[in-house]
């Protein structure tokens, strides 16, 4: 698959040629530059329909509902050309992310089979028979200071004579005298007070809001223009 994607081949060659990861290199850097220029671009058409907005609001103070509508037509063309700029800023960022991976994975990639190639050459320098006896002398080691251990851990002079089945029939016998004095000590009586109920809260009733009645009057049906003229003369009330 990795011989697909980056051409390379067996031996020790490398997986991406120096000029393949130049060119990747430059790409990303052109790809930075148009994106730089979508920004500017981008900043330009908000500051355009700022000015168209603020200018449609001007000729609504004045009462002008035609020059209002051509200000607010201009600011639409404004918009449309801002979705343009936006997706092509979101392709460009794409591509980018695109070309990064790809450099990330190469470097990966080679990095990988630099640390293939050390293993290989530790493995050639190294012997099986080595390790064997490398592992039978730390077995060796690890069975003489068990028997170390366990010599030291045999009990030596007065407490060698001591028997542990005595020791045991005594605790035992403490442990049940100390139960039975538990048994015959009288029980604490607890003392509580009686918490006395609270005083109910009145409930306090609400009256319901009354239904206006007769007809309700459809306006008629605005154009897009108006619609948005309507909105920027709320827009300016408040």
């Amino acid at each position: 698959m990795f011989q697909r994607m980056f051409g390379g081949g067996g031996g020790n060659k490398p997986p991406v040629s120096a000029s393949s990861a130049n060119k990747t290199v430059e790409a990303i850097q052109k790809l930075g530059e148009t994106e730089e220029l979508l920004l500017k671009r981008q900043k330009l058409l908000e500051k355009k329909i700022a000015q168209e907005t603020e200018r449609a609001k001007e000729f609504t103070r004045a009462g002008n509902k035609r020059a209002a509508l051509q200000c607010l037509k201009k600011r639409k063309l404004y918009e449309t050309q801002m979705e343009g700029v936006e997706n092509n800023i979101m392709r460009v960022n794409e591509q980018q992310m695109m070309l990064e991976n790809q450099r990330t994975t190469v470097e990966t990639v080679s990095a990988l089979s630099n640390a293939a190639k050390a293993s290989k050459q530790t493995m050639h320098e190294m012997k099986v028979d080595d390790v064997d006896e490398v592992l039978q002398n730390i077995n060796e080691q690890n069975d003489a200071m068990e028997q170390i251990n366990a010599a030291m851990g045999q009990p030596i002079g007065p407490s060698a004579d001591i028997d542990e089945d005595d020791l045991e029939a005594e605790f035992n016998e403490m442990q049940a005298s100390q139960l039975d004095e538990e048994l015959l000590e009288p029980a604490a009586v607890p003392h509580t007070r009686i918490k006395q109920p609270d005083q109910p809260v009145a409930a306090s009733a609400s009256g319901m809001p009354s239904v206006p009645a007769g007809r309700v009057k459809v306006p008629p049906k605005l154009t897009p223009e108006e619609e948005e003229l309507e909105a920027l003369q709320a827009e300016m009330a408040l």
